[in-house]
């Protein structure tokens, strides 16, 4: 008996040989991880671009671009425009100092008596070669008229002889009329501007312009097409005539009144002859 308790055996456990150390594998890569990578990568290039336009839009709050015009009128509609007409005819006058003409806002309307004021509905342009006849609506929302009148006998300039330089002064008096007409009353496609007559005649003239033909204008500040100051009939630059002749001489039409079927009123333009 004492000799089975006696050696290996005697009262010990077996020891179990040591295991082999395990390598510890890698830890794959979550797929998600890279994708909020990408997300913030993107929500940090938004918030880029909001800053610098916040940025940009302050700047130009704090420095903006040139005005179009050292003034403008206020309110909108024929009102605007009558503030135009006061504004602009007080400028120009002939080598005396006095006034050119006076320029009176209106409603496309025509008055034959003084106590009767009938609505214009239509513009006719007559046909010119190569063309139909081209009827347009107007109405007192998308069209204004101005009669420049002297202060002569029915309405001819008062003093002085009619010359080149001096129609070219009332057409550029017109040009600039139609452009602060374009650029501050909403709404407003038409200017219908009546010129002063010769002394002792009916007027027979008239500009059209739309807004279209001075959207080139329209889009760069005023004092780039028309000095602030105005000028003497005989000192016009010579790059305001080559400006004004452009614009306006194509657009000068004689007129007459016709009568649609229904009785509408339609105030016709013919092209001068070339």
């Amino acid at each position: 008996m004492a000799a089975d308790l006696t050696g290996d055996e005697a009262g010990t456990a077996p020891v179990a040989a040591p295991s082999e150390p395990r390598t510890l594998e890698p830890v794959p890569q979550r797929p998600h991880k890279l994708r909020f990578g990408i997300i913030y990568a993107g929500l940090a290039a938004i918030l880029v671009a909001a800053i610098v336009g916040v940025a940009v839009f302050a700047s130009r709050s704090i420095s903006p671009g040139p005005k179009w015009s050292a003034w403008k009128p206020g309110g909108g509609g024929l009102g605007a425009a009558t503030q135009i007409a006061d504004h602009v005819s007080k400028g120009y006058r002939l080598p005396t100092g006095q006034q050119l003409v006076d320029v009176i806002a209106k409603a496309p309307s025509v008055s034959p008596a003084s106590t009767v004021t009938i609505p214009i509905h239509y513009l006719a342009v007559r046909a010119t070669k190569g063309s139909g006849d081209q009827i347009s609506p107007l109405s007192s929302t998308d069209s204004v008229m101005y009669s420049l009148c002297g202060l002569g006998t029915s309405c001819s300039i008062a003093t002085g002889k009619a010359s080149v330089e001096r129609g070219r002064l009332v057409r550029r008096e017109i040009y600039e009329l139609a452009l602060y007409t374009f650029k501050y009353v909403h709404g407003v496609k038409n200017v219908i501007a009546f010129m002063p007559p010769q002394p002792g005649a009916a007027p027979k003239y008239v500009v059209y312009l739309r807004k279209d033909d001075l959207k080139a204008q329209l889009g760069k500040p005023l004092v780039t097409t028309l000095a602030a100051k105005t000028p003497l009939p005989k000192t016009i630059p010579a790059s305001e005539v080559q400006s004004i002749d452009s614009v306006t001489e194509p657009r000068v039409f004689s007129f007459s009144l016709s009568q649609a079927q229904q009785g509408d009123a339609i105030l016709v333009l013919t092209p001068l002859p070339a």
